[in-house]
C-alpha cells in the first residue's frame, strides 16, 4: 500500500501507558553483557539493591514479551503499511530528561514526525515522548526507519539535518566491546522479536547470510562502553545519545568505538563525537555520525 504522507503526519499521537520492573532492567543490562567482563559482577547494573539504569533502557521500557509471543508481521502506522522485510532501522536518538527509575510507569506518546521520499526508499522519522505519572518529562526518543522499495510517493523530499562528523585528528579514546554469539538471542527478550535476529531463513530472505544483532543492541553496547570507559560507571552523567546505523553486526564480532571530546559547554555538558566499527571486518562502519551528551 502506498505511503500517505499527509495522513501519517496529521494523525493523532498514539498514547499508551507502560510499566517496567527491576527484572526488566536487569534483563536489559544482562543482554548487553553486564557482569560478564573483566571488571567483575557490576552490582550497580546486575543487582536489585542499589540498581541504576542505563539511559538507553528507555528504548525498550514497556516492551517486555511473554514466552511464545509471535513477532509482528509488518510495520503498521496511520498512512504507512509496509512489509517488515522492507524495514531497516536507520538511526536512533535519545534525550533523557532525568535519571530513569529502576521500576515505574509512564505515559508514552508516539507520532510520525517526518516522512521523506528518497526515490527507491522512504525515510520515516518517529518521535516518542515519555512522561512520569506527575507529568514530569522522562525521555524523548527519535527513530529513523529506512523502508526499502517504499519511495516514489512524491512527497516530502525534505532536507537532511546536519550530520555530526569527527574532527580530522586521532581519537581521544578508543573503547573496545566484544559481543557474544548468543547476544541477539538475549537482546530479543527485551521485546524486539523481529525474526531477522533469530531465524536463519528469514535473515537470508532479507539479504543477510545469518541472523544479525539488533541495531539497538549495538546502540546499548556503545552506551555502556561510554559509561564504563569515560564516566566512571555513572549512568546519570549520560543524558543523550544519537547515532546512524551504518552496517550490521554478526553476534560474536567485536565493536571498536572511537571518541572525540569537544570539551564542556556553558551549560555544564560535554558533547562526544563517536564512530563505531567492526574489528572483525577491517573496521567496517557500524554506528556513524554519532554524538553523546554527558554531564561534565
Amino acid at each position: 500500500m502506498p505511503i500517505d504522507r499527509d495522513k501519517a503526519l496529521n494523525a493523532e499521537p498514539a498514547v499508551r501507558e507502560i510499566a517496567w520492573t527491576t527484572r526488566d532492567v536487569l534483563l536489559y543490562h544482562l543482554s548487553l553483557g553486564a557482569g560478564a567482563g573483566a571488571t567483575g559482577p557490576e552490582p550497580h547494573l546486575t543487582y536489585e539493591r542499589g540498581l541504576t539504569v542505563l539511559p538507553t533502557f528507555a528504548v525498550v521500557a514497556g516492551s517486555g514479551i511473554s514466552a511464545g509471543e509471535a513477532a509482528p508481521p509488518g510495520f503498521h502506522l496511520p498512512g504507512i503499511d509496509i512489509d517488515l522485510r522492507a524495514v531497516l532501522h536507520a538511526g536512533q536518538g535519545l534525550q533523557v530528561h532525568r535519571p530513569l527509575p529502576a521500576s515505574g510507569t509512564a505515559t508514552l506518546r508516539s507520532r510520525v514526525a517526518e516522512v521523506q521520499d528518497k526515490g527507491k526508499a522512504a525515510l520515516i522519522v518517529l518521535e516518542t515522548t515519555a512522561t512520569a505519572p506527575g507529568g514530569e518529562p522522562l525521555w524523548t526518543g527519535t527513530t529513523r526507519i529506512w523502508a526499502r522499495g517504499e519511495g516514489g510517493f512524491g512527497q516530502g523530499a525534505g532536507q537532511e539535518e546536519p550530520l555530526a562528523t569527527p574532527p580530522d585528528r586521532p581519537a581521544d579514546t578508543v573503547l573496545t566491546t566484544a559481543t557474544t554469539p548468543q547476544q541477539a538471542l538475549w537482546y530479543r527478550l527485551n521485546g524486539d522479536l523481529n525474526p531477522l535476529h533469530a531465524d536463519p531463513e528469514f535473515a537470508r530472505a532479507a539479504g543477510f547470510e545469518r541472523p544479525i544483532l539488533h541495531g539497538l543492541a549495538s546502540y546499548g553496547l556503545v552506551c555502556k562502553a561510554v559509561v564504563d570507559g569515560l564516566l566512571d560507571g555513572d549512568v546519570t552523567r549520560l543524558t543523550g545519545l544519537t547515532v546512524r546505523f551504518a552496517g550490521p553486526v554478526v553476534p560474536g564480532e567485536t565493536l571498536v568505538t572511537s571518541v572525540w571530546r569537544e570539551g564542556p559547554g556553558r551549560d555544564g555538558t560535554e558533547r562526544l563525537l563517536l564512530h563505531t566499527g567492526c574489528a572483525d571486518r577491517d573496521g567496517a562502519p557500524v554506528l556513524t555520525h554519532a554524538t553523546a551528551t554527558v554531564r561534565a
